[in-house]
C-alpha cells in the first residue's frame, strides 16, 4: 500500500518505519524537506533530530506535504496539533477519497506540563479535521498510547490490553483495523463509533500524561476488561 505521513516527529518515525518494513510503499510529507534535513538539534522530547533517523531508513523519502498527499492511498496524521487542520485542508483535493488515520491530540502545552487540550467537550481534533477534509475518511486511533506501543503492542503485557477506534465510515475502519491487527498486533480493538467519540480518547490524553508524570515511563496503557 503507497502510505504518506504528514510529520516527521518521533511518531510518524515509528510509524513510518514499521510500515516501510512491512513492505508499504512510505513516504513523510513535511513543509520544507531541505530545512528539516538542515536540523541538528534535538526535539522537544530529547529524541534526536530527523536526518539521523532519516540516514538509516533510506527507503523512506522525505517528500513536500502536496507530494505525500498525491502519494498516499493511505494518510496518516501526525502534524502538531495546533497546525494540523490548516496543513491538510491545504491538501483536501488530493487527500478526497482517500483515508486518513488520525492520531495527533490537540495539546497544549503553553503552560507547561501537563498540557491541557486546544479542543473539547463539544468538539474534537478528529471532528475538525473531518470538516476540514469532508471527502476524506478519517479515522481516530493510536492517540492514546506513545509511539513505539503504536507498532509494537506486544512489548507490554503480551499484548494485552486496548486500542481504541472512532470514524464515520465503517469500510475505513475496517482498513484501519485490518492494518493494526495484522500489521502491528494489535488484538484488542474496540470501535467506539462515530468520529464524535474521538472527544473521549483526546480527552483521555490529559489523564495519560498524568500518569506518565506518576509513573515516570511511557510504556503503559489500559485493558477494557469485559
Amino acid at each position: 500500500m503507497k502510505i504518506g505521513i504528514f510529520g516527521t516527529g518521533i511518531v510518524g518515525q515509528t510509524l513510518a518505519g514499521k510500515l516501510a518494513a512491512l513492505g508499504h510503499d512510505v513516504v513523510i510529507g513535511t513543509r520544507d524537506p531541505q530545512a528539516t534535513l538542515a536540523r541538528t538539534e534535538k526535539d522537544a522530547m530529547g529524541f534526536p533530530a530527523f536526518r539521523e533517523w532519516h540516514a538509516s531508513h533510506a527507503g523512506v523519502k522525505l517528500v513536500p506535504f502536496a507530494e505525500a498527499a498525491k502519494h498516499a492511498e493511505l494518510a496518516v496524521n501526525v502534524l502538531n496539533g495546533g497546525n494540523a487542520v490548516e496543513a491538510l485542508r491545504a491538501h483536501e483535493g488530493a487527500l478526497a477519497g482517500k483515508v486518513l488515520v488520525d492520531v495527533t491530540n490537540p495539546l497544549d502545552f503553553s503552560k507547561g506540563f501537563p498540557p491541557s487540550l486546544l479542543v473539547g467537550n463539544t468538539d474534537s481534533l478528529g471532528e475538525q479535521i473531518q470538516r476540514a477534509l469532508p471527502r476524506s475518511k478519517v479515522v481516530k486511533t493510536l492517540n492514546t498510547v506513545n509511539a513505539f506501543l503504536m507498532v509494537d503492542p506486544k512489548s507490554l503485557a503480551g499484548g494485552e490490553h486496548t486500542m481504541f477506534l472512532a470514524g464515520n465510515d465503517a469500510d475505513a475502519k475496517a482498513t484501519v483495523a485490518g492494518l493494526l491487527r495484522e500489521g502491528f498486533g494489535w488484538t484488542d480493538l474496540v470501535d467506539l463509533g462515530d468520529l464524535s467519540n474521538a472527544r473521549a480518547t483526546e480527552a483521555y490524553v490529559t489523564l495519560w500524561a498524568r500518569l506518565y508524570g506518576a509513573l515516570g515511563v511511557p510504556q503503559f496503557n489500559v485493558r477494557v476488561v469485559r
